[in-house]
C-alpha cells in the first residue's frame, strides 16, 4: 500500500488554508474600500468656528457630502495651533472616516517649534489634497507710517534702529509671525514682535495706532485698505494675487524668494487604503470644481489649488525640512 507522508500533506493543507484566509481578507478589504463610505465622516478642524479654517471645512464638507453620498460632519477641536485636533485624527482608525483639515501652521511650523509633539506630519498622515491657499498682505497704519512702498518701509525700519519698531501678529508660530520674522531677518534689523490671541485684536491695535504694521490675511485687511484706514504695500506670494488688485509681491519689492502662504488641506491617518484616499480626493475635486463653492472661497480671498494626493505628499515631504531650517535660521522659539 502506498501512503503519502503526513508532514508534507499537513504543510500543503496549512498553506492552502493560509492562502485562502489571505485571499478572503484581501477580498473583504477590497469590498470595504468599494463600499466606502457607508456612514457619515468627520472632518476635524483645529480652530474655533467662524475662522478661515472652519469656513473652508464647511464649504468643502457640504459639497463633498453630495459627492460621497454621506454627510461630512465638521468637528472643531481648537487649541495648541491645531495640534490637538491633528493628534486626535492621527490616532483614529485609518478607514477614511476621520479626516483632518491641516494647515502650514500645524503640519510644517508646529513640528519644528515643538519637537515633542505626539504625532509626525510625515509618518502619521496620508495627504489627500491641498485645497486652497492665500497670501498675507503687509499693511501699515498710514497715520504712523509714511512709507508707500516696501522699500520705503525698509528704510524707515533701518533708520529707527534695532528693536525700535514693533509689528503685530495673530499669535506665536503662525504665518503672520513667520512672515514678520522673515522680513526682519531680511532687513538685518531686530523688530519687536507683539503677539495677540487672534487676528482681530492684532489688526484692531494696528488700526488704533498701538502697533505700526503687520502681515494680515487678505480678506481681513482689504476692507480697511479700501476705506483708507490701512495702507497695503505688498503680498507674500511669489505671484500677484487677483484678490489684492495691483499690489506687488514682496519678491518684486526687493525681497527675492519671499513667500509665506496660508493653505488648508485634508489629511487622513497614515495607513488609510489608497482606494479610499483616491475616493476622498475625488470628492474634494468635485467640491472645488463646483461654481458656487469656488465663488464662496474666492470671496473669502482664497485661491483654488486642488493638488492630488501624490503632489500634495511630495509637497509636504519637501516643506517639512525647509520650514525646520527656516525656523532654526530665524531663531523662532515657543513662548
Amino acid at each position: 500500500m502506498f501512503t503519502l507522508p503526513l508532514r508534507p500533506l499537513l504543510g500543503r493543507s496549512a498553506l492552502a488554508c493560509c492562502t485562502f484566509a489571505l485571499t478572503l481578507g484581501l477580498s473583504a478589504q477590497a469590498g470595504a474600500d468599494e463600499a466606502f463610505p457607508d456612514r457619515p465622516l468627520r472632518l476635524v478642524v483645529g480652530f474655533a468656528p467662524g475662522g478661515g479654517a472652519d469656513v473652508v471645512a464647511r464649504l468643502i464638507g457640504a459639497r463633498a457630502s453630495q459627492a460621497l453620498g454621506q454627510q461630512v460632519v465638521v468637528e472643531n477641536r481648537p487649541g495648541a495651533t491645531g495640534t490637538i485636533a491633528a493628534d486626535n485624527v492621527a490616532r483614529s482608525k485609518p478607514d477614511g472616516y476621520s479626516l483632518f483639515l491641516g494647515s502650514q501652521s500645524t503640519m510644517l511650523v508646529a513640528p519644528s517649534l515643538y519637537p515633542q509633539l505626539p504625532f509626525s506630519p510625515l509618518k502619521d498622515f496620508k495627504p489627500v489634497s491641498m485645497m486652497v491657499s492665500m497670501p498675507l498682505v503687509l499693511v501699515v497704519n498710514p497715520k504712523l507710517v509714511q512709507a508707500k512702498t516696501v522699500a520705503e518701509l525698509d528704510e524707515q525700519i533701518r533708520k529707527a534702529g534695532s528693536g525700535a519698531t514693533t509689528y503685530a501678529s495673530s499669535g506665536q508660530g503662525g504665518p503672520q509671525h513667520i512672515a514678520g520674522e522673515l522680513y526682519s531677518h531680511r532687513l538685518k534689523v531686530a523688530v519687536t514682535h507683539v503677539p495677540y490671541k487672534g487676528e482681530a485684536p492684532a489688526i484692531t491695535d494696528v488700526l488704533g495706532g498701538q502697533v505700526p504694521y503687520m502681515f494680515a490675511n487678505l480678506p481681513v485687511a482689504m476692507p480697511y485698505v479700501k476705506s483708507g484706514q490701512l495702507r497695503a504695500l505688498a503680498v507674500t506670494s511669489l505671484k500677484r494675487d487677483p484678490n489684492a488688485g495691483d499690489l506687488p509681491t514682496m519678491a518684486e519689492s526687493g525681497h527675492d524668494g519671499f513667500e509665506v502662504l496660508t493653505w488648508y488641506g485634508i489629511f487622513a491617518p497614515a495607513q488609510t487604503p489608497q482606494p479610499v484616499v483616491d475616493k476622498l480626493y475625488g470628492a474634494v475635486r468635485a467640491s472645488l470644481e463646483d461654481p458656487a463653492t469656488r465663488g464662496k472661497l474666492s470671496e473669502q480671498g482664497f485661491t483654488i489649488v486642488g493638488t492630488d494626493p501624490a503632489r500634495f505628499s511630495s509637497f509636504i515631504n519637501q516643506e517639512v525640512p525647509r520650514w525646520a531650517s527656516t525656523i532654526r535660521d530665524l531663531g523662532i522659539r515657543p513662548e
